[in-house]
């Protein structure tokens, strides 16, 4: 087994690791890695219903899309990513329980008790430190978890924080639960540099682990990969399935009422009422919308011809 710490802190690459991992090599693997603040959506997921986008925008929080299902989880620099990729010989031979018991094991040498709850969580006194999900690939199985050591947990749930009702879909809904840090739990003060590294250790035990470094050429082809896909605008919102978006708002007393449609994040059906654009404006308006990107600069774009002032409430509207 290869055990990898990644130092590289962008999301992209750090998500675009795993799939190239998963798809280029033949070992199995164990790795750990962090980012700065972001979102990360499950795969079958609707990435804007699943975030409280101004929080998340004006607060330079990154969204990114990840290759397995489930819901969506936040990183920072207070939390660990974990990856097990390992060979199987069947489908069956998937659970999650086989990747998370090194990691309880893991915990218990610190004296802490971890449950596995039935939504493929780990929690420390009925509290989630842990989401986690798989994805297959021929043989091969992605498993990958977070691991809540000392996040900033108020800009955890405000950035997950999302309005309901407004986002109808058929797409994966996360399930909310209380959370919790690791380090609240330990009886001593542990740096998270620290845990990382015991995290690694345990793992090295094995006398069959080694650690690795992913060579230059390892490096370029992840880089390759996180720009193709992992950075695009088309994997992260454009992935979403098809859904429907409605919401009503007073700007300066004026009513704004907004109802569309989108397809592979695309608007192809738009109604703006209200009283905040004439009846031609918000005609001409919903007209212009068509065919974009259900997206704020290309909202924002749109509304520049049509009102003196944009504010971001107003471009929030369409949110």
């Amino acid at each position: 087994m290869l055990c990898i710490h990644l130092k590289n802190t962008d999301p992209f690459f750090c998500l675009a690791a795993e799939e190239y991992l998963l798809k280029k090599f033949s070992e199995d693997i164990f790795m750990l890695w962090q980012s700065k603040d972001t979102v990360v959506v499950g795969k079958h997921q609707n990435a804007l219903a699943e975030i409280n986008y101004p929080f998340v925008r004006e607060n330079n929080i990154t969204v990114a899309r990840r290759i397995s299902g489930g819901g969506t989880v936040f990183h920072d620099a207070g939390n660990v990513n974990f990856a097990f990729i390992k060979n199987v010989n069947s489908p069956a031979e998937i659970n999650f329980k086989m990747f998370t018991a090194p990691v309880v094991n893991a915990l218990e040498k610190l004296d802490l008790k971890a449950t596995s709850s039935g939504r493929n969580d780990l929690l420390l006194e009925e509290l989630k430190i842990s989401g986690n999900a798989e994805h297959v690939f021929k043989n091969r199985v992605l498993h990958h978890g977070t691991l809540l050591y000392n996040s900033d947990l108020e800009n955890l749930g405000q950035a997950i924080k999302v309005a309901p009702g407004k986002y109808k879909s058929k797409a994966v809904q996360s399930n909310r639960s209380p959370v919790a840090n690791i380090a609240s739990f330990l009886k001593k003060e542990m740096p998270i540099e620290d845990f990382i590294q015991f995290l690694l250790n345990v793992q090295l035990e094995n006398k069959e682990a080694r650690f690795y470094e992913p060579g230059e050429k390892d490096v370029q082809n992840i880089q390759q990969l996180a720009g193709e896909k992992f950075k695009t605008w088309e994997w992260n919102f454009g992935y979403s399935p098809k859904y429907s978006f409605q919401n009503k708002i007073n700007i300066d007393g004026r009513g704004v009422s907004i109802f569309l449609k989108t397809l592979k994040g695309i608007v192809s059906e738009i109604e703006i009422g209200g009283t905040y654009f004439s009846d031609e404006a918000a005609r001409r308006l919903a007209k212009n919308l068509q065919g974009k990107r259900h997206f704020f600069e290309d909202i924002q774009r749109e509304l520049e011809g049509f009102s003196k002032v944009v504010s971001d409430p107003l471009v929030y509207t369409f949110f």
